[in-house]
C-alpha cells in the first residue's frame, strides 16, 4: 500500500518547512513512527514521523530544501509497487526547493563582442580568395595569433588594417576574460524562523494600533531581594526572573492587559502565561511561561533557563512557545537603557525592559545614586486604554519598589 509522506504542520503557524536533513535514505526498511526526517519549522527543529509501513521508495525534497505544508516530500510502498503515478504528480504542487541558509554568487552579465567583431564572426573568405590586409595588419595577426578570416575590414574596398587588427584584439580579450569576481556581499536564504518573524512584524505594526508608556523604576530594594534569595538557595535568580513573577502578578490585577484581540470580540484570560523573548542565531522566538502567576521564583528561575536552553537547540515543543497571554523582551543585558517592543498578536502589550543602571536620584531629600531600570510597556489601543496601561505599570512599580509585597 502507498503511503504519501507530505509535509505536516508541525507547530500551530507552520506554513512551509525546510528539510533539514533526512534521517532514512530511499531504499531503507520504515514503519509507522519511524522518524524519517528533521524539519526546521518557523519555531524549531521538529521531527517527521512515518505514517505507513514499507520501504522509503523514493524522496521528492532533498536535505536543505523548503516546501508548504501539504506538498508531498516521499513516497513509502512496497518494494515492488508502482508508485510512477503518485511521484509524477509530486511535479504540480509547486514546491520551492529553495536551498538555505547557502551564499549565492552573483552571477555575471553576459559578455557581448563589439560590434565590428560581431559582424565579422563566422565570415569566412571566399574559396581560392586572397585576404585584402595590409603588410602591417598581416605582421601583427601574426605575431598575436588573429585570424584574418574572422576579421572586418575598414580600409578601403574592405581592406583589414591596423585599426581593425586592434579592435579584434581588444574584442577577444574580453569573450575570453574569466569572468568578473564576486562583489563584496552574499545573498543568505531566510531561515524559517527569519520568515515567521517577518510575517508577524507585518501583521503586528501595520494593522495594530501601537502606544508607548515608559516608566522609571527604583530597583535597590529588588536587587537586596535578590541577593538575599540567592544568598540562601542553589537556584539563582535574575532580575528578569522577579520582573517575570511581578508582572504575572500584576496582570492578574488588570485583566484588560492579559488579553488578545479577536477581531469581534476582546478575550480575557483567567490565568496568566507569560512569554519570554529568546535570542537565537536565526532571529528571535518566544518561549512561554505558563501559570507563571501561580509559580514561585524559583520555579520561574528554573523553567526560564531550561526553556531558553531548549530554544536555543531548536528543541522546543509547540506548547512550549504558544498561548502566552503578554509577553516580556530584555535587552538590559545588552546595556540597553530603553526601547519599545512590538506587540506578539493577538496580545494586548508587551514590556520592553532595559538595563539597571546606578544613577544619582533625589532620595530622602538628598542626592543618592541609586539603582534604576526603565521598562516600556507597547499596548493595543483597541483593548488598553492610556490610564489602563499606566495603571498597570503602576502595579509594577510599586511592587519592583517593595518586594516585600510578594508572595514569593
Amino acid at each position: 500500500m502507498i503511503t504519501k509522506v507530505v509535509m505536516e504542520a508541525l507547530s500551530p503557524t507552520m506554513e512551509e518547512g525546510r528539510i533539514a536533513q533526512w534521517l532514512k535514505k530511499e531504499g531503507d526498511a520504515v514503519k509507522t513512527g519511524d522518524v524519517l526526517a528533521e524539519v526546521e519549522t518557523d519555531k524549531a527543529i521538529m521531527e517527521l514521523p512515518a505514517r505507513g509501513n514499507g520501504v522509503l521508495r523514493k524522496i521528492l525534497v532533498g536535505d536543505g530544501q523548503t516546501t508548504a505544508v501539504g506538498n508531498l516530500v516521499a513516497v513509502i510502498a512496497a518494494a515492488e509497487e508502482d508508485i510512477s503515478g503518485v511521484v509524477g504528480q509530486s511535479g504540480q504542487q509547486g514546491q520551492s526547493g529553495q536551498q538555505g541558509p547557502a551564499a549565492r554568487a552573483p552571477t555575471p552579465p553576459a559578455l557581448t563582442a563589439p560590434s565590428a567583431l560581431t559582424a565579422a564572426v563566422g565570415r569566412e573568405a571566399e574559396a581560392g580568395g586572397r585576404i585584402k590586409a595590409s603588410p602591417l595588419a598581416r605582421r601583427m595577426a601574426g605575431e598575436k595569433g588573429v585570424d584574418l578570416h574572422r576579421v572586418e575590414g575598414t580600409g578601403p574596398s574592405g581592406r583589414i588594417i591596423k585599426r581593425d587588427v586592434d579592435t579584434a584584439l581588444t574584442a577577444l580579450t574580453a569573450l575570453t576574460a574569466p569572468p568578473p569576481e564576486a562583489e563584496g556581499w552574499e545573498d543568505v536564504a531566510l531561515s524559517q524562523v527569519r520568515k515567521a518573524i517577518a510575517r508577524r512584524l507585518t501583521q503586528s505594526l501595520a494593522p495594530i494600533p501601537h502606544f508607548y508608556l515608559t516608566a522609571e523604576i527604583d530597583m535597590e530594594r529588588a536587587a537586596e531581594a535578590r541577593d538575599a534569595l540567592n544568598a540562601a538557595g542553589d537556584t539563582k535568580i535574575s532580575f528578569n526572573d522577579i520582573v517575570v513573577k511581578v508582572v504575572a502578578m500584576a496582570l492578574r490585577q488588570h485583566r484588560a492587559c492579559n488579553a488578545w484581540w479577536q477581531g469581534d470580540a476582546v478575550r480575557y484570560f483567567h490565568d496568566v502565561h507569560i512569554g519570554i523573548a529568546v535570542a537565537i542565531d536565526e532571529g528571535l522566538i518566544t518561549p512561554v511561561i505558563h501559570h507563571a502567576d501561580r509559580k514561585s521564583l524559583r520555579a520561574i528561575a528554573t523553567a526560564t533557563r531550561e526553556l531558553a536552553e531548549r530554544a536555543r537547540a531548536r528543541k522546543l515543543a509547540p506548547e512550549e512557545y504558544t498561548g502566552s497571554t503578554f509577553s516580556i523582551s530584555n535587552l538590559g543585558m545588552f546595556g540597553i537603557d530603553e526601547f519599545t517592543a512590538v506587540i506578539n498578536p493577538p496580545e494586548a502589550g508587551i514590556l520592553a525592559v532595559g538595563a539597571i543602571t546606578p544613577t544619582p536620584v533625589a532620595h530622602g531629600g538628598a542626592v543618592a545614586v541609586r539603582r534604576r531600570m526603565r521598562v516600556t510597556m507597547s499596548c493595543d489601543h483597541r483593548i488598553i486604554d492610556g490610564a489602563t496601561g499606566a495603571q498597570f505599570l503602576q502595579t509594577v512599580r510599586r511592587m519592583l519598589e517593595q518586594p516585600l509585597a510578594i508572595v514569593w
